[in-house]
């Protein structure tokens, strides 16, 4: 493993005071019950699951060629001609009371060997242990400090946790742990576990994946230092207003796509479970419309998941 020289490995302790209430186990704290109940499990409840699971026609790839399927929230397969990397699996359809609106576009049968597994951090949305436990045995688990416990048993041959900046080499691929604006608690008390995105480099292409975050000026330095040519931003989850605190809209992504220096801009986090108050649809409708503004629509990408596509 190497780390990049001057840089903050880790973000500072902060010490967390127990819960007074409802509102106090997110850290917008926006939420109160009633509402936490009406937006995100009634009116999820009501709205009809919608997608498919798909067949996949995995494409046949030349050396320097990737390909990339979103399966849905913040999964994607990430595909070369010798290296398949799975990036936040979650095939489920509920995450305790939150239903997932739109189905995984794959299922866990249909994908191919996995080589890798990125995870970004501990939530459950992004590290969905019973879709972990259920990978055809992936061989190497990569993620941020402190989340190596809740990895065991899970089927890796090996588990590596990196701190920011940090990245760890194996064959011909490199995987760098990048900073990011968020939190990495699982549960309530377990404030020591780290998060982050990824920039995996493999056949001279370099893919970004910012894992959650809200907007901060790091991602300029992520830029500087790693140059990602493919950038998976989150568009999704910032209304209310506070929600910004942790995560970012499509106005923040579009900023970050800039700021990161990518040549191809891929939305994620939106769309497949309900878990703020704007409309499923509203994010990427808000993109195309900062892209066509901005003369950057020819470097959009919007995927469809299950369906890979080549870059």
């Amino acid at each position: 493993m190497s780390k990049l020289p001057a840089k903050t490995s880790r973000p500072p302790r902060i010490r967390q005071k127990l819960p007074r209430s409802f509102k106090d186990f997110t850290p917008t704290k926006a939420f109160n019950p009633r509402t936490f109940f009406r937006e995100m499990v009634w009116k999820a409840l009501l709205t009809p699951r919608m997608g498919e699971h798909r067949q996949p026609v995995f494409p046949k790839l030349t050396p320097g060629q990737v390909a990339l399927t979103w399966i849905g929230h913040a999964s994607f397969l990430v595909q070369f001609t010798n290296l398949n990397v799975l990036i936040d699996p979650n095939f489920a359809n509920w995450l305790f009371l939150l239903k997932r609106i739109k189905r995984s576009g794959l299922r866990i049968e249909d994908l191919p060997p996995i080589d890798l597994v990125l995870l970004t951090h501990a939530h459950f949305d992004h590290f969905h242990k019973p879709s972990v436990r259920k990978l055809p045995h992936p061989k190497i688990g990569v993620m941020p400090w402190g989340m190596g416990d809740l990895a065991r048993n899970l089927g890796f041959e090996r588990i590596v946790e990196l701190d920011w900046w940090e990245s760890f080499s194996h064959a011909d691929w490199k995987v760098t742990l990048t900073p990011c604006k968020h939190w990495g608690a699982r549960v309530l008390r377990d404030h020591h576990r780290g998060y982050g995105g990824f920039v995996l480099e493999h056949q001279g292409r370099k893919i970004y994946h910012a894992g959650d975050s809200a907007y901060f000026d790091g991602f300029k330095q992520i830029g500087t230092d790693l140059a990602p040519e493919i950038a998976l931003l989150p568009i999704g989850a910032y209304r209310p207003e506070s929600f910004r605190n942790v995560h970012m809209g499509p106005d923040e992504a579009m900023k970050v796509f800039h700021d990161v220096r990518a040549k191809w801009l891929v939305p994620m986090h939106y769309g497949t479970f309900r878990l703020s108050f704007e409309d499923l649809d509203e994010p990427p409708r808000w993109l195309r419309q900062l892209a066509n503004d901005g003369g950057v629509s020819d470097r959009l990408r919007i995927l469809e998941e299950g369906v890979p596509e080549v870059f």
